[in-house]
């Protein structure tokens, strides 16, 4: 009898939203342009459903230029207009505007930190938080490092960074190890070798 793989329920069965969780989620990211990626798409999933934007992801690549920071921060407010009319992506006035004006206030934290993986792994004291949760409901929304990450990233002039979306940042990114211990790839990402990144 083949053994069922057990994977954290939040995944369901859809396979966009299993091969997700299997090959991304959690796994500890230092690349400024991946890391804007998420930033920027979980600032889209603000209200809606995670699947919902990772249906929309590849549209979200071509419309933001393969989220090439520099390039989104060159965003004119025709760029907008064409977005809002973009319906491969959330057409959110707000949301849009949010995802130019963070490009740009990336670009400072690059000149500030040296990279905005510097700055965001400071949060997490540069090294991932290892969890040990065996069920759904022990799992926060909001820690005290996602609190400090909010507040920080709002004073530096960035949007959609509430405490809860930097709290899902953080476990997209492998910030936090969140898989539940019954998880299969709990082990797998908690074995992955540190990558030391103290801010600059």
């Amino acid at each position: 009898m083949v053994e069922k793989t057990v994977r954290c329920p939040w995944c369901g069965t859809d396979p966009l939203y299993v091969d997700y969780h299997d090959r991304e989620w959690g796994v500890p990211v230092r690349d400024d342009g991946r890391l804007f990626e998420m930033l920027i798409l979980e600032g889209a999933q603000a209200g809606l459903s995670w699947l919902t934007i990772l249906r929309k992801r590849e549209n979200y690549r071509r419309a933001f230029k393969g989220f090439d920071i520099r390039k989104v921060a060159a965003f004119s407010d025709r760029d907008c207009q064409r977005l809002l009319a973009d319906p491969g992506i959330v057409r959110n006035r707000l949301k849009i505007q949010s995802a130019v004006k963070n490009a740009r206030c990336v670009l400072a934290l690059q000149e500030d930190f040296g990279s905005l993986a510097s700055y965001l792994w400071g949060f997490g004291d540069s090294r991932p938080r290892q969890n040990f949760f065996e069920d759904m409901a022990q799992v926060p929304a909001r820690t005290p490092e996602s609190d400090a990450m909010s507040r920080d990233l709002k004073r530096r002039g960035f949007n959609f960074v509430g405490s809860t979306i930097c709290y899902a940042f953080m476990q997209s990114v492998g910030m936090v190890n969140d898989h539940l211990l019954s998880c299969y790839r709990h082990e797998i990402i908690k074995n992955i070798p540190v990558v030391n990144m103290l801010p600059r």
